[in-house]
């Protein structure tokens, strides 16, 4: 369905080398055991290595810390899409997870804390998630209330997470505590290890979607926790979160758009086949516009991400551009899983068809990384409104 000239303009030879090595991964890694995956709620940790060992976990991480590097967003877009033709967004969420919890400890970490950390998640040997998410709280980020308390060269956290992707089974957790005023100034990072005193894990919790993905609660009790593991000077780590906002929500346009297009993918296949009232549904032409316009909606949506890409990648603003991509993609991403259930009909609705996985997997897209509604406002503000 991908014209591979929608690439030119922005993928070379080193992203497509990429691409199909992903392919590969996921053809004969991936699919034919990610029904099983999904049913059993989780995956073998060893695909993190295997990804490691194909240079695809370090991408957009230091190279002098084991990674690939962490300028060519286009790199990881083309990995990123691939692994989206697993046909599991959950899979892809948990894998990623380490892109969203590793680059404060890279970026504002102390020397040895970086050393210590980063090459074992680069190496798939471990695992990192990030923790903002609480009970009270969502997209508020500024009113968090997980507290942190200086006690000689250890902090004594006290608070809970919820919505932890990789909760469960990750080894450091990037931890959002509030060290001093109430507000965006009061808030700090700290690197947690899962052996801290103090800390737990509670079970998995069960989901709508992204059923591969391990999800958790997260529990700190008089946690001790060394001052040597804040992340940057203290209470500045809401502008270290926001700078991790900008490539989390870019990595969700891009699960929106490639949730999409496999769902268009498989319309496309199944209306040739598929025949009511003596002809293929593909004849009929109330189904054939509306692929129409599932087409079009997904080849925008991606062509916008793209566009919002290549201004990261050229090292410029693009807060108001990255909101806008992740609120439309996603607004494709559900216009069209919903137009792809009703086009199967009742197998749309059967566990065994994946638009059915798509339309489950779909719905937290548009809620993870910030609300649309929090996008909007973001948006709006930049409007100078």
């Amino acid at each position: 369905m991908t014209d591979s000239s929608l690439f030119v303009d922005y993928f070379n030879d080193t992203h497509r080398q990429a691409r199909q090595a992903t392919k590969r991964f996921v053809d004969q890694a991936i699919k034919p055991h990610i029904n099983d995956w999904e049913e059993a709620g989780t995956f073998p940790r060893q695909l993190y290595q295997q990804l490691a060992e194909l240079g695809m976990l370090g991408i957009g991480h230091p190279e002098a810390l084991g990674g690939a590097g962490e300028h060519d967003v286009f790199l990881k877009l083309a990995v990123s899409e691939e692994l989206m033709r697993s046909g599991s967004g959950g899979l892809v969420a948990s894998l990623g997870s380490l892109d969203i919890g590793l680059p404060p400890v890279w970026r504002v970490g102390s020397k040895e804390l970086q050393q210590r950390v980063v090459p074992g998640v680069l190496s798939g040997q471990k695992i990192a998630a990030l923790a903002i998410t609480e009970p009270s709280g969502g997209s508020d980020v500024a009113n968090l209330r997980t507290r942190a308390v200086k006690d000689g060269d250890h902090y004594i956290v006290n608070g809970a997470k919820t919505f932890i992707t990789s909760g469960t089974r990750a080894d450091h957790y990037t931890v959002a505590v509030r060290t001093g005023e109430a507000g965006y100034a009061g808030v700090s990072l700290l690197l947690i290890d899962r052996d801290t005193p103090g800390f737990s894990v509670g079970q998995p919790l069960k989901k709508m979607g992204w059923w591969a993905s391990d999800t958790a609660e997260l529990f700190f009790s008089d946690c001790r926790v060394p001052v040597g593991n804040l992340l940057g000077p203290e209470n500045s780590g809401f502008l270290t979160i926001m700078m991790n906002f900008q490539a989390e929500r870019l990595a969700l346009a891009v699960m929106a758009y490639m949730t999409a297009q496999l769902a268009l993918e498989e319309c496309l296949a199944y209306v040739k086949t598929r025949e009511t009232f003596g002809k293929p549904l593909a004849k009929h032409q109330v189904i054939r516009h509306k692929l129409a316009e599932m087409a079009t909606r997904v080849n925008i949506a991606r062509e916008y991400s793209y566009r919002c890409a290549a201004q990261m990648q050229a090292g410029k603003p693009a807060i108001t551009e990255v909101s806008m991509a992740k609120n439309f993609a996603t607004d494709v991403a559900d216009y069209v899983t919903y137009e792809a259930v009703q086009i199967f009909g009742g197998m749309g609705y059967m566990r065994e068809s994946l638009v059915e996985r798509l339309f489950r997997d779909n719905r937290i897209l548009s809620i993870g990384g910030g609300t649309h509604e929090i996008m909007n406002e973001i948006i709006a503000k930049q409007l100078g409104l």
